[in-house]
């Protein structure tokens, strides 16, 4: 009787386990419909954005890629297992800014501070000691970093190009500082953007038009058919 009591209770106990890791991993926002497109030089990374989580980081950052802003840009720092992040928009372009670009390149974004983890993938802010500092420098998380947690606004993740990602974990690197950086400029060469409603509705409309077409041909038979 003893034995099964206890046997009760320890499966209790991994249960309630699974419940708490679940509660602590499985906190997934939702994605809005817009995704945006780096065309790097090593290949194509896509994102997407967490409105919900951080809006006006999500709105500034999709402000900048809508005005061309991460164009000629490029990814100053690599750093394996950690993070590959995107230059400020100001200083990181080969190409000169028109007046409109600067000028939201250089605001700040309020520190938009969520509970959703640093984990690969993951589109964090980058700021100085100030917490209301970012701008336009981001990282794309290439591991799980918890130390980040909390202090860094997450706006949005990486939903293909992975493997673009890992090539860029492979090339040579150099330290300056806190920072490892690539020995190679990594261009973002050109961005666009898109929105995946409008993807599924022309999915949706595209269907339809077949299903009437067929309808109408079915139709003709039968009236051919009852009334030669």
């Amino acid at each position: 009787m003893c034995r099964d009591k206890r046997v009760s209770i320890f499966i209790a106990y991994i249960t309630l386990l699974s419940f708490v890791s679940k509660g602590i991993h499985a906190f997934e926002p939702e994605f809005g419909s817009t995704r945006v497109v780096f065309q790097t030089n090593y290949g194509d990374i896509e994102f997407g954005f967490y409105p919900s989580v951080a809006p006006k980081t999500v709105e500034h950052i999709f402000k900048l890629v809508r005005l061309g802003g991460y164009n000629t840009n490029h990814f100053f720092r690599v750093d394996k297992g950690f993070v590959a992040q995107v230059a400020d928009v100001a200083g990181g372009r080969s190409a000169p800014m028109n007046e409109e670009q600067r000028a939201v390149a250089e605001k700040n974004v309020v520190g938009e501070f969520s509970e959703v983890k640093h984990v690969r993938g993951i589109l964090s802010m980058g700021r100085h000691d100030d917490p209301d500092s970012g701008s336009s420098s981001f990282s794309m998380l290439l591991g799980d970093a918890p130390h980040l947690d909390g202090t860094y606004a997450i706006f949005g993740k990486v939903t293909k190009g992975d493997e673009t990602l890992r090539k860029l974990e492979q090339l040579p690197t150099r330290r300056e500082g806190i920072f490892v950086m690539p020995t190679e400029r990594i261009t973002i060469h050109s961005t666009y953007y898109y929105d995946t409603k409008m993807e599924i509705c022309e999915d949706e409309r595209s269907s339809l038009k077949r299903r009437l077409s067929a309808a109408s041909v079915e139709i003709e038979k039968q009236r051919m058919k009852c009334f030669p």
